[in-house]
């Protein structure tokens, strides 16, 4: 089995999330493991199971100690821990910008209420108050900006005649512990699926001037309305086994000079020729804006002159 991705969790209470993600990775498809249970409360109860269960913890209350350097001291933690995820499950600090900038993309968070609606606290109060006919919950990606992030799943629960707030919060969180371990599996695994790493891509291609996207030798490829290709997407072509973006270099010394430097990254692409190089997409750890810039270039290397001319980049 592909090793899996390593998740620390934060938690400030009971922790059930933080179990319901725990007892997903003890499934034997399930492609992320809990390697860190993190506290900024010692009377936090998830952190008696996460310890019953084997789970390392690690507990640093937060009173006294500027916001940035208790931050840190739970990064330092996470990072010797191995960790290459954070999985916020009731975690009650509002953490610095700095740190959630450090792990964009990678920090994930669950919610009670059906975002954009209901920010912050109080959720089911403000969800029966307003004459909702559902509550739920909602993973999302943690930003700057307070339960914000882009959305990767979301789970409505029927508000029944009568509800109280705890009795709404109760049925949410059966609705959670579904939710929170499929969207983490998910995200983790994204990095290396095909089909996402080409969309990624698409995204790029096609903000590019007079972009257009069509199928060729099986691949999704990138040219100009009317013109040359300038990127493809190989997805295991010919079995290779590989997700790689195929752009425009300079010819076989800037080939040469790419693989040198980087050949578990760059290489020769199959029936391509040396005015081309594959650039791995499925390693984990892509770099969007440098996808970005190799496809600006690979763009400019086959556009019409006065398109090029009239575009400032």
């Amino acid at each position: 089995m592909t090793e899996r991705a390593k998740v620390a969790v934060f938690i400030s209470g009971s922790g059930t999330n933080m179990a319901a993600l725990l007892y997903a990775s003890r499934l034997a498809d399930c492609p992320y493991e809990i390697v860190l249970v993190l506290s900024n409360n010692p009377d936090a109860g998830g952190l008696q199971l996460a310890e019953a269960e084997g789970i390392r913890t690690f507990v640093l209350p937060h009173k006294g100690l500027p916001r940035a350097e208790h931050d840190a001291a739970m990064e330092a933690e996470v990072r010797r821990a191995g960790a290459l995820w954070i999985a916020l499950a009731g975690y009650m600090r509002i953490l610095t910008p700095e740190f959630v900038q450090r792990w964009e993309g990678r920090m994930v968070n669950i919610h009670p209420s059906l975002l954009p609606k209901y920010t912050g606290l109080h959720t089911h109060e403000r969800a029966i108050a307003a004459g909702d006919t559902h509550a739920g919950c909602t993973v999302h990606l943690v930003t700057a900006d307070l339960d914000e992030g882009p959305v990767l799943g979301q789970i409505p629960v029927a508000i029944l005649p009568g509800d109280t707030p705890d009795k709404l919060a109760s049925r949410v969180l059966f609705a959670e512990h579904q939710l929170y371990s499929r969207c983490l599996a998910e995200l983790v695994t994204r990095e290396t699926d095909p089909a996402w790493l080409t969309a990624q891509v698409r995204t790029l291609a096609m903000a590019l001037p007079e972009a257009e996207e069509s199928l060729s030798h099986g691949m999704a490829c990138f040219g100009i309305v009317k013109g040359k290709k300038f990127a493809w997407v190989s997805a295991d072509h010919h079995g290779d086994g590989k997700c790689a973006l195929l752009v425009k270099i300079s010819g076989p010394d800037e080939q040469e000079q790419l693989i040198e430097s980087d050949p578990d990254r760059f290489y020769r692409p199959a029936y391509f020729g040396d005015g081309w190089i594959a650039i791995r997409l499925d390693l984990g750890d892509v770099d969007w804006d440098d996808i970005g810039e190799w496809l600006r270039r690979s763009w400019l290397a086959v556009a019409p002159r006065k398109l090029a001319a009239m575009m400032e980049f």
